[in-house]
């Protein structure tokens, strides 16, 4: 009964923070490019521009689902749910902290802890596909039909050099459990460079970390590789003739993939929830974080020649948050609490560091599409079966043979 709860309770958990994070991307997205082009971005609908993203949803599930007429309307309608169901399964084997104890009760802060988590991963995202390709047929819209069939011919591309640049590190792990891939980067080199598998003393994981970044832009149909979407060409590719909440179902999924992609390159390259510093600076560095924020956040709202009225309110608010996360981080310091809390504080620095490399690779998605063009088809194919591919085949036998030779 107890495991049953349990469940029930991280289920929500992770369902409530994953959806909460893809809406909130977009918004973070705004945001970014319009500092990169010198913009405002979001900012009339609450403070910031803070409630754009529950204003988008509201619009997106009030207004009115036009199916066009000569759909085959139960693949039509098929393909969003597909997109978004594949989505919300991958992000289920992914573990994002350690194993904690609450009220006696030893759990994995991850919804399944199965042995065999990247082959589901791969397995799932490589059925996620059939909601692309399934939307763009069903829509008989020749510009969706074409965007349905590029993104099946990218799959084929995209998913072998993948493939390769994940094969390298569980050569070096020699497990498919993510949970041990992550347990076994833990500690240092020399006392301060992290054991991650991008700096494997034995073989350095970089060139697959790059050929597996370059793989998941067109696993998530990002720029540079948005081709089945290429509005330029497409009119909107896919989901042309798609509105209301099958458009917002397929975006939903396209940022849940962008998710678990980066939770999966955190822990095959980057060490999983393991801290980038060596204690006792790792466990300081959340709290001066968010206390340092906290200060900086307090400052701005006291300027008496703040331009925005509303700063002077907004500002000290998310500063008294700013302290609240600074003390829950410090809760493991303070041996007088009971267990419980003391075990929550120890949990969330293992959370933090997965958090803050999964956010950097968000950040990395998202710095791209600011800053480079979108390819053409030809040369997104051209690509990566010229010199992806071969690349990803020397990276592996390199690896292989340095593994064998050091066994």
């Amino acid at each position: 009964m107890e495991f049953i709860i349990i469940s029930l309770i991280k289920a929500a958990l992770v369902a409530f923070v994953l959806l909460t994070l893809a809406a909130y991307l977009v918004w973070i997205e705004r945001k970014v490019l319009a500092h990169i082009q010198l913009r405002i971005g979001p900012y009339r609908v609450g403070p910031h521009g803070l409630l754009q993203p529950l204003s988008d949803l509201i619009k997106l599930v009030t207004k009115e689902g036009v199916i066009p007429s000569q759909v085959n309307k139960f693949y039509y309608l098929l393909a969003p749910f597909l997109a978004v169901a594949l989505a919300l399964i991958s992000i289920s084997v992914v573990p994002f902290g350690a194993q904690i104890e609450l009220f006696g009760y030893k759990t994995y802060l991850e919804l399944a802890n199965v042995n065999i988590g990247i082959l589901v991963i791969l397995a799932v995202s490589a059925m996620s596909v059939y909601g692309v390709a399934l939307g763009g047929w069903a829509s008989n819209n020749k510009y969706s039909l074409l965007g349905g069939l590029r993104s099946s011919a990218q799959m084929i591309s995209y998913e072998l050099p993948m493939s390769l640049a994940l094969v390298s590190p569980l050569l070096i792990a020699n497990t498919l459990s993510l949970r041990e891939i992550a347990e076994m980067q833990s500690g240092f080199y020399l006392g301060f460079i992290p054991k991650w598998f991008i700096f494997n003393a034995q073989a350095p994981q970089i060139f697959a970390f790059v050929i597996f970044m370059i793989a998941a832009f067109a696993e998530t149909n990002r720029i540079p590789f948005d081709l089945p979407e290429a509005e330029n060409e497409l009119v909107a590719g896919f989901h042309t003739e798609y509105s209301s909440t099958c458009f917002a179902a397929f975006f939903t999924a396209e940022y849940v993939n962008m998710v678990t992609i980066s939770a999966l390159a955190t822990h095959l390259y980057l060490g999983g929830w393991n801290p980038a510093l060596p204690e006792p600076v790792a466990s300081v560095v959340p709290i001066l974080l968010f206390a340092g924020a906290g200060l900086l956040l307090f400052f701005h709202g006291m300027q008496t020649l703040a331009t925005r009225t509303w700063d002077k309110y907004t500002f000290p608010v998310f500063g008294v948050v700013a302290f609240g996360l600074a003390g829950v981080f410090s809760l493991k310091y303070l041996t007088f609490l009971p267990a419980p809390l003391l075990a929550i504080g120890g949990a969330l620095h293992p959370v933090f560091w997965f958090a803050a490399k999964v956010g950097a690779i968000l950040f990395l998605y998202i710095w791209v599409r600011g800053t480079l063009p979108r390819f053409r088809f030809d040369q997104l194919m051209r690509f990566t079966w010229t010199f992806l591919f071969p690349v990803a085949i020397v990276q592996l036998l390199a690896t292989g043979l340095i593994v064998a030779l050091g066994n």
